[in-house]
């Protein structure tokens, strides 16, 4: 064993995810508490396998991931570095698509759709919107991954004539936004609130968390120039994984 530090993380063969999306967890978490820094060393793959418990070929697809997301370095004969800087996961103060954020920061975005259905509004859904209750909706419920990780759970309802073709729509891999731009309907502005609370059953299970584990609940209404209501939704991040970047300025006066 050398000098570097002991990677410490449960990989649960059970657990929904992968076990190589849990390594990527586990080594990304050591990272973010600062037990593995940048410029060291990761303990040799052997001993790595032995304190995760998972075989050579996982960890290696585990860190062959994370060497693309620019968290890690190889060194060919010398194993495996962090990263001199790593990228934070910090998502902006200004208005973009979850796929925006994602290529800004040379990540890869994946979506695992769990529902795409237009049902009827509901009375506060109507009431947020400023529609009638029982207009058709789009409700739109998506697990945002990145380079294979789940981030977040994500709730949006916009009313079906916005865009009438959506249902057909593939967004595993679509944007909601380029598909909104495309029927000439362009978000300008999101009144958000942003609250900590516990992961409930269902989305532990879909962010690879235990029930109780902190999350971040974000609500959103999106608005176009004229001030129209266009969306709503409801984003659940992973506690661990979102750190939302912004600056406040003092007025005098």
């Amino acid at each position: 064993m050398n000098d570097s530090p002991e990677v410490s993380g449960a990989v649960l063969p059970g657990y929904p995810e992968p076990l190589w999306i849990q390594a990527v967890n586990v080594i990304r978490g050591e990272i973010d508490r600062g037990v593995l820094r940048p410029g060291g060393r990761l303990p040799p793959e052997r001993e790595l396998c032995r304190q995760l418990g998972i075989s050579r070929v996982t960890l290696r697809k585990a860190l062959g991931s994370l060497v693309e997301a620019g968290v890690l370095s190889p060194s060919h004969g010398r194993g495996w570095y962090v990263a001199q800087t790593v990228q934070q996961k910090e998502w902006p103060n200004s208005l973009e698509s979850f796929s925006e954020t994602a290529s800004r920061m040379g990540l890869t975005p994946h979506s695992k759709v769990l529902r795409a259905e237009a049902n009827p509004a509901t009375i506060d859904e109507a009431e947020r919107l400023g529609i009638a209750p029982g207009t058709p909706l789009f409700r739109l419920e998506r697990v945002r991954l990145l380079e294979g990780v789940p981030i977040a759970l994500d709730l949006t309802r916009l009313r079906l004539a916005l865009v009438p073709e959506i249902e057909r729509v593939d967004f595993s891999t679509r944007s909601l936004y380029s598909t909104l731009a495309d029927a000439g309907v362009e978000p300008v502005r999101a009144d958000s609130t942003i609250e900590a609370t516990k992961a409930d059953g269902q989305a532990a299970e879909h962010l690879g968390l235990a029930p109780g584990d902190p999350v971040l609940v974000m609500r959103q209404l999106a608005l176009s120039a004229q001030q129209e209501p266009l969306f709503v939704s409801t984003i659940q991040y992973a506690g661990d994984r979102y750190r939302l970047r912004t600056s406040f300025a003092r007025s005098y006066g």
